[in-house]
């Protein structure tokens, strides 16, 4: 069974970053497309990047274009998202999971387990 364990959330002030990682294990990583999603309050989950496992091609969202970059090391199974000149509205709760390539914002996981997430408060 596939697990995810997100990590790397925090408090941060307007402007700055952070690094989310994400380590996926009792899957085969390298093979699977993978996915940033965030939860915002009161809103639905949504597909913010992704990150092809054939080329690292990668997808974002329009609202976090030139700010968020996805990565990913295969021999760790782990996918990275840098996250760049923070705003208040990413305030979210961030979470990781395979996606079905293409994509868009309103693509869903195809794990049906999820990760516990990973929280982000960005304050003015």
């Amino acid at each position: 069974q596939v697990q995810l364990v997100e990590s790397g959330g925090g408090l941060v002030q307007a402007g700055g970053s952070l690094r989310l990682s994400c380590a996926c294990s009792g899957g085969t990583f390298s093979v699977y497309h993978m996915g940033w999603f965030r939860r915002a309050p009161g809103k639905e989950r949504e597909l913010v990047a992704a990150i092809t496992w054939t080329d690292d091609k990668p997808y974002y969202v329009d609202s976090v274009k030139g700010r968020f970059i996805i990565s990913r090391d295969n021999d760790k199974n782990t996918v990275y998202l840098h996250m760049n000149s923070l705003k208040p509205e990413d305030r979210a709760v961030y979470y990781c999971n395979a996606v079905l390539w293409h994509v868009s914002a309103t693509s869903k996981g195809s794990f049906d387990t999820w990760g516990q997430g990973t929280q982000v408060t960005v304050s003015t």
